[in-house]
């Protein structure tokens, strides 16, 4: 029988959760625990050279908590909800989404295998955020509330795009021959995605300083300074209180 090594759900589920404590409130003792965890992993995993791996990666963390204090500044301006930073640091499923993004992002940059899977999956479970560590997102990224929101692969978010709840930027096609290239969309700078608004294809741009409104379903390129919005016919007539 072939050993999966299906225990590593609960260790990478520990490890990612203690990765993101000690980002911002790095122990010496938790930074050991760490890199023996990764190392641990990489082996099970039949990854070679998890050492020189793990000292890249951590090579990074000041670089990672850098764009996340930016992110972190970003729903605190967009969020008329948030009350302080140490709320969005503390409470904010969109915050904890994207900064195990940006863990595991780096990861994958480095070629890492299926860890960076792992951990998004682990997030994608604890927030309902399905973020693919291969995906590109730039500086001061914005996620409202976040339930539902799918963000594959291929897909290219430039700076300062906020996106709120069940936006997908998903493939137009699932074809496995698919697979090396790009499937999903490129938002360019100051967009702003409203909910459940679906956009697919890997030739997909929406310009910069675009509108987006609910629930519009989007399979061709968007120019710049756009609005685009889904609009319905809803008539509201009063109760007759039972009078005939």
């Amino acid at each position: 029988m072939i050993n999966y090594n299906i225990r590593l759900k609960e260790v990478i589920k520990t490890f990612t959760k203690r990765l993101f404590y000690n980002l911002f409130d790095e122990q010496f003792e938790e930074t050991v625990f760490l890199k023996k965890t990764f190392l641990e992993i990489t082996s099970k995993l039949d990854i070679k050279e998890g050492e020189r791996i793990w000292n890249e990666f951590q090579d990074q963390f000041l670089t990672i908590r850098e764009k996340l204090n930016l992110d972190a500044v970003s729903f605190l301006k967009n969020d008329p909800a948030s009350t302080c930073i140490e709320e969005v640091y503390l409470a904010y499923p969109g915050f904890y989404a994207i900064s195990i993004y940006r863990l595991s992002h780096q990861l994958y940059l480095l070629k890492v295998p299926i860890m960076p899977r792992m951990m998004s999956e682990y997030v994608h479970g604890v927030t309902g955020i399905d973020i693919h560590p291969g995906a590109t997102i730039g500086e001061s990224f914005f996620v409202d509330h976040g339930t539902g929101i799918v963000i594959g692969e291929t897909s290219i978010i430039k700076n300062n795009v906020k996106i709120f709840q069940g936006v997908t930027l998903g493939g137009l096609q699932v074809k496995k021959s698919m697979q090396s290239s790009k499937r999903h969309p490129t938002i360019e700078e100051n967009v702003t995605i409203y909910a459940n608004a679906t956009i697919l294809g890997g030739d997909i741009v929406i310009g910069a300083n675009s509108t987006i409104g609910a629930n519009v379903w989007i399979t061709q390129s968007v120019p710049e300074n756009s609005l685009v919005t889904y609009q319905t016919e809803i008539k509201i007539r009063p109760k007759n209180n039972g009078i005939h």
